[in-house]
């Protein structure tokens, strides 16, 4: 089927209108014979209806002439979808319905009076154009609607292809919005997928011999002879890739609609201002670009920094960014730096915001620059019916769930990666977990996880169906139940990750597969098996760390020292100071203010001093400058307070500050996990200054895009604090980094 094939079966259908209008009106009897829709573009499959519009003037009275243009449509066995219209009535019509305008502005002359149909267009086209920024949210609503009646096209079971969202219906609403003017799409390419969905569709319609636009399981291999195309597999990933595609436009056209209706009427967009967000990246009307500095092919990491950007804000990766990046970023080495590492984590824990953005790298071939193994599962459907998407789409949607349990794991980064890794065996005849378990191993390392961090991903990949299975086919009281689980998971961490990815890859599958019944035998089993495992060491306060810096001496007092070296993706930044209170607060937010993103850091209290190393993610560094910045914060010249106070918490993710007793015997111990964003340490550390707490010990790390912190605090001069007062730091930490204001007036 092509488009020559189309456009005989219109030109017939033309022919037979002109000459049953001829036979029943003749050529002056004002009125005209229309196409509108699918007829209307010359696009009739195999069994479409004619749709069709005999439109009169007003005051013209057409009798029975109507009804003797009909008849020989009837006769010829058409399938005719037919209506009588004054041109007013028409144009009434489109302004109080969008779906008759969409129809109506496809409106092509067929026969009778040819400037009856030129002022109908003209009329009509107009009318949309004038009310576009008025009728544009309701037919945004309309597409909402049907894409979450019919699903996706390029990820459903049995995709319909008009009606699914990347399907031919998308492509029509995108072509009307380019007639609003309000708007531009790539013609070529939404062109060319749309006329190749339409070669789809008239197979479609010959396999069914009825006016069918469902692509049922039966059908992809005898499509696959009739488009040419080797097997089902291959003719399922090149529909569902003009799904994809489809969809992807519309996406990005709508986005486009919302900033520009967001804009006062009349006012016209200015050259788009840039604001920088990142190293070679910034943000531009709405959309995340290169800025001028940008240098792709001396910064690998380009790509991935400007991804975890745009997801993280949930805006636009611009095409032509990621399209350009794919041809000109360098590669990355192996193993990655731990740069790319972090900003592909963040990326994947970035919430909703990963699957536009994701989408982009796709569609661009950006993405088979950072992982070339993803073509082994995109667009492969899904072997069981339970999965309501392809296996790519599914894994993208377990990242989705499993961002939002990264404050219940030791290691999100990890978590993150074995999400995206999951399913990567699926396709072969191996088993997927067994088969997928060396590739994500291989995967892994090259990411540049040290051994642990390897092992856990490949772990996590071979087991991840372990939980749920045992749950629901062993009995929970057995205790080999829970020795086999203990064997396969190893420790008490491995344990949780496994929970974590269990329960996103449940919910990414359908609603039904994580009930509440599953999830409560998966977490008897999970404490059963934590009961089994020896119980983890807890993390130790660091013994005296010697370091070749001493305090500097001022006036013959201590005062403070830095010390700057450059290391792989960033610098490590030494301090000595005399202890104090407040100390590490200071030396905190002066880094934040230098906009330097803490990687870890340790700190503790030697010999009455105190000391802390921090590798951060910030080149050139200049030791003066950081004095100098310290001097103005300790003096009150400058207060970090109102430029590191949070804003909004991270993708819903509220902090979480825990005491854990058992760590310490002789600190408090608090656990605080908090969305990776400057002044987290900062906040922490001078929120517990201003209650009077001392932190003698500091471990600070980012995992991917959370911060996990463990501070060992005492009263000053004293030990522990008292179990009320622990509460009280607890809760006045945790307002600190929502941006509320802790006991005591202590301001977040």
């Amino acid at each position: 089927m092509t488009a020559a094939s189309r456009a005989e079966r219109a030109a017939a259908a033309d022919a037979l209108c002109a000459e049953a209008y001829a036979a029943a009106a003749g050529p002056s009897c004002g009125a005209a014979l229309v196409a509108v829709g699918g007829y209307g573009r010359s696009e009739l499959a195999p069994h479409s209806d004619l749709d069709v519009v005999l439109v009169h003037d007003e005051g013209v009275d057409l009798g029975p002439v109507a009804e003797l243009v009909w008849y020989p449509l009837w006769d010829s066995g058409a399938r005719v979808d037919h209506s009588v219209r004054a041109l007013s009535e028409m144009v009434t019509a489109a302004e109080g319905d969008a779906r008759v305008a969409l129809g109506l502005l496809d409106v092509r002359h067929l026969a009778g009076d040819p400037n009856l149909t030129l002022r109908l267009r003209t009329a009509v086209l107009a009318e949309w154009r004038r009310g576009a920024r008025e009728r544009l949210p309701a037919v945004r609503t309309l597409v909402r609607a049907r894409h979450e009646l019919m699903g996706e096209l390029a990820h459903a079971s049995v995709p319909d292809l008009k009606e699914a969202q990347g399907g031919l219906r998308d492509a029509t609403v995108l072509r009307a919005l380019v007639a609003t003017w309000l708007v531009d799409v790539p013609h070529v390419e939404l062109e060319r997928s749309r006329k190749a969905l339409l070669d789809v569709r008239d197979v479609v319609h010959e396999l069914a011999g009825r006016p069918n636009d469902r692509v049922t399981p039966e059908m992809w291999d005898t499509l696959a002879v009739r488009l040419g195309l080797a097997d089902a597999r291959a003719v399922q990933a090149h529909v569902r890739g003009l799904g994809r595609r489809i969809a992807h436009l519309s996406r990005l056209t709508w986005r486009r609609v919302d900033d520009h209706l967001a804009r006062p009427t009349g006012v016209r967009p200015r050259r788009p201002a840039l604001t920088p967000l990142a190293r070679g990246v910034a943000l531009a009307a709405g959309e995340v670009v290169l800025d001028r500095r940008a240098a792709p092919a001396a910064d690998p990491a380009l790509l991935l920094r400007a991804a975890a950007e745009a997801a993280e804000r949930d805006v636009v990766l611009a095409p032509p960014t990621a399209a350009r990046l794919a041809r000109e970023c360098a590669a990355l080495p192996e193993p990655w730096p731990g740069e790319a590492r972090h900003l592909l984590v963040r990326l994947l824990a970035s919430g909703r915001g990963l699957l536009p953005v994701w989408e982009t790298l796709e569609e661009t071939g950006a993405l088979a620059r950072v992982l070339p193994e993803w073509d082994r599962i995109r667009s492969l459907p899904h072997a069981s019916p339970i999965h309501r998407f392809t296996v790519d789409r599914h894994v993208v949607e377990t990242c989705i769930e499993a961002s939002s349990l990264i404050r219940d794991v030791g290691r999100p980064d990890v978590l993150m990666v074995a999400a995206l890794l999951h399913d990567i065996g699926k396709g072969g005849l191996t088993e997927h977990s067994v088969a997928g378990e060396p590739i994500a191993r291989t995967m892994a390392a090259r990411m540049g996880f040290d051994a642990d961090g390897v092992d856990l991903v490949a772990r996590l990949v071979r087991w991840h169906l372990l939980l749920s299975g045992t749950a629901t086919t062993r009995d929970p009281e057995d205790p080999a139940t829970a020795a086999l689980v203990a064997s396969r998971v190893g420790t008490r961490e491995g344990l949780g990750l496994l929970r974590a990815l269990t329960e996103a890859d449940a919910r990414a599958t359908a609603p039904q597969a994580w009930s509440t019944w599953r999830a409560g035998l998966v977490a008897a089993l999970v404490t059963r098996t934590a009961e089994a495992l020896d119980p983890d060491g807890v993390v130790p306060a660091p013994s005296g760390r010697q370091v070749e810096l001493a305090p500097e001496v001022r006036d013959g007092t201590a005062a403070i020292s830095f010390r700057v070296e450059e290391v792989p993706d960033g610098s490590r930044v030494t301090v000595v100071a005399p202890d104090r209170v407040g100390l590490l607060a200071d030396v905190a937010a002066v880094l934040a203010l230098r906009r330097a993103p803490v990687r870890s850091a340790r700190a503790w209290s030697e010999d009455e001093l105190g000391v802390s190393v921090w590798d951060v993610g910030a080149d050139g560094l200049d030791a003066a400058v950081l004095r100098a910045r310290y001097d103005a914060v300790r003096s009150g010249a400058v207060d970090p307070a109102g430029r590191l106070r949070p804003t909004a918490l991270d993708g819903g993710l509220p902090p979480s500050v825990a005491v854990r007793p058992e760590a310490s015997d002789a600190s408090t111990v608090l656990e605080v996990r908090a969305a990776d964003r400057p002044g987290v340490v900062h906040l922490v550390c001078a929120t517990l200054a201003r209650l009077g707490v001392a932190v003698r010990s500091a471990h600070v790390e980012t995992l991917g895009p959370q911060a996990v912190d463990v501070f060992y605090v005492q009263e000053v001069g004293a030990g522990a604090l008292p179990d009320a007062r622990a509460a009280t730091a607890a809760h006045a930490v945790r307002a600190a980094l929502s941006g509320g204001v802790g006991p005591e007036g202590t301001p977040g």
